[in-house]
C-alpha cells in the first residue's frame, strides 16, 4: 500500500493499546487490516515508519479530517491555496472545500449517494458516459464498474490531488476504462463530436458557483453529445427552502426542454432531474 490513512477514531484506539494493536488503514476501502506497534511513546507503522505520541493525540483531537502515513512522514489530506481544501471521514471520503461538503452525507453516505444517481440513467455495458465534474470521482468509478466506458471532467486541480491521494478514488486512475479530463466542463464538452455519448451525468457545484453549467447554452452542447435515445441525469440538489429549490429545478427543466430534451422529470430521491434525447439507440436490441 502506498499510505497508510489514519481517523481520530484510529488514532484512539492507538492511544488505548498498550502493545500492538490492528487496525484498517485504508478508510475502509477493504476488510483488511495492519498491525501498527507501539514501543514507549512511538507508533511504528508497517513500512516502519515511527510516528510520536504527541502527533497521534493531534490526530484523536481532529474528527474531522484525514491523516496518512507514507515515506516516513505524516500528513493530513489537504490543501491550503486559493481555498482550503480536505478530505472528510465519512464513508467513503468526501471532500469539504471551504466547509462545504461535495457529497450529501446526512441520512445518506457518499456511495449510496452516488449509486442513487448512477441508477437514475442505468449505464451498461459497452456504452460510452460523459461525467461532467469528477469530483472524488465515485460516479466514474460506479458506472465503469457497470461496464460502460467513462470520461470524467475536473476542472479544479486540487480536487483531482486530493482524488490521487483517496483510496477509494484510485481506480480513476488504475482502471483503464476512465479518462480524467482537467478542464472546465463549460469548454471541454464544445470540443466533443455529436452523438458520442450514451449516457451524460450532470453533477455540477451550485448554481452560485457555477451557472454557466446550468443555462441553456449548456444544455444544447449536452444534447448535441448525446446520441439518439441517450439518457441526462443533473443532480440539482437542494440548495436551502424549498420554495428556492422547487424554482431551480424548475428552471432546469424549462431549459432542458427548449435544449430538445424530452421525458423531463423530477427524481426526488436522487435531488435531480432525468431527460432523454429523442430517437432510438442504434444497436437496441
Amino acid at each position: 500500500m502506498n499510505a497508510y490513512f489514519l481517523t481520530a477514531r484510529d488514532a484512539r484506539r492507538m492511544l488505548l493499546s498498550r502493545g500492538a494493536v490492528r487496525l484498517n488503514l485504508d478508510l475502509r476501502k477493504t476488510n483488511r487490516t495492519w498491525e501498527v506497534t507501539r514501543e514507549g511513546d512511538e507508533f511504528i507503522f508497517p513500512d516502519g515508519t515511527r510516528v510520536s505520541r504527541d502527533v497521534i493525540e493531534r490526530i484523536a483531537r481532529d474528527e474531522g479530517s484525514v491523516y496518512f502515513v507514507k515515506e516516513g512522514g505524516v500528513y493530513k489530506a489537504a490543501i491550503a491555496g486559493e481555498g482550503f481544501y480536505k478530505l472528510v471521514p465519512t464513508i467513503p471520503p468526501t471532500i469539504e472545500i471551504n466547509g462545504i461538503r461535495m457529497h450529501r452525507t446526512k441520512g445518506v453516505n457518499p456511495l449510496q449517494d452516488t449509486r442513487n444517481k448512477v441508477n437514475t440513467v442505468k449505464p451498461k455495458e459497452g456504452e460510452t458516459v460523459l461525467d461532467t465534474c469528477m469530483g472524488l470521482g465515485y460516479t466514474a468509478i460506479e458506472a465503469s464498474k457497470r461496464g460502460a466506458y467513462v470520461i470524467t471532467i475536473e476542472k479544479d486541480k486540487n480536487v483531482i490531488e486530493l482524488a490521487k491521494i483517496n483510496p477509494w478514488s484510485r481506480e480513476l486512475f488504475t482502471g483503464g476504462k476512465i479518462q480524467v479530463i482537467h478542464g472546465d466542463a463549460f469548454e471541454v464538452v464544445k470540443k466533443f463530436n455529436e452523438e458520442s455519448f450514451d449516457v451524460v451525468i450532470h453533477d455540477p457545484p451550485r448554481f452560485s458557483l457555477a451557472g454557466q453549467l446550468y443555462s441553456e447554452e449548456f444544455y444544447r452542447e449536452l444534447f448535441r453529445v448525446l446520441k439518439p435515445g441517450g439518457r441526462l441525469f443533473h443532480y440539482v440538489g437542494n440548495p436551502g427552502k424549498k420554495y428556492r429549490r422547487k424554482d431551480l429545478q424548475k428552471g432546469v427543466m424549462e431549459r432542458l426542454r427548449r435544449a430538445g430534451f424530452v421525458g423531463v422529470k423530477r427524481v426526488e430521491e436522487a435531488l435531480g432531474v432525468v431527460a432523454r434525447k429523442p430517437g432510438e439507440r442504434k444497436g437496441k436490441n
